[in-house]
């Protein structure tokens, strides 16, 4: 974080095939996800919402969150983890 002038976060770049994606887990802060290009269904365990290039989602800390390349083609997608370590809680089993 003091590398960086302070700010806590880390930042992952996905790019993801068509069906890949992460199951339900959550963070104990807030989640920022960018999509760049294609389609994510991004789901909370209660309700699912499609978001395409240009849609921007936010995960309050200890919200329940996955989301699945729902498209035909690449997710590319960047998410801001507002914190200066990653942390995941995983609430479905990434093996299923």
């Amino acid at each position: 974080e003091d590398d960086y002038g302070g700010i806590p976060s880390c930042v992952i770049f996905v790019d993801l095939a068509p069906g890949e994606g992460p199951k339900l887990h959550k963070h104990p802060y807030v989640e920022l996800f960018f999509v760049i290009e294609g389609q994510a269904t991004f789901r909370d365990g209660a309700s699912e919402n499609i978001l395409t290039a240009g849609d921007v989602a936010i995960a309050p800390p200890d919200q329940p969150h996955g989301f699945t390349n729902s498209g035909a083609g690449r997710l590319r997608q960047i998410d801001v983890h507002l914190s200066s370590t990653f942390e995941t809680e995983w609430l479905e089993d990434q093996q299923t």
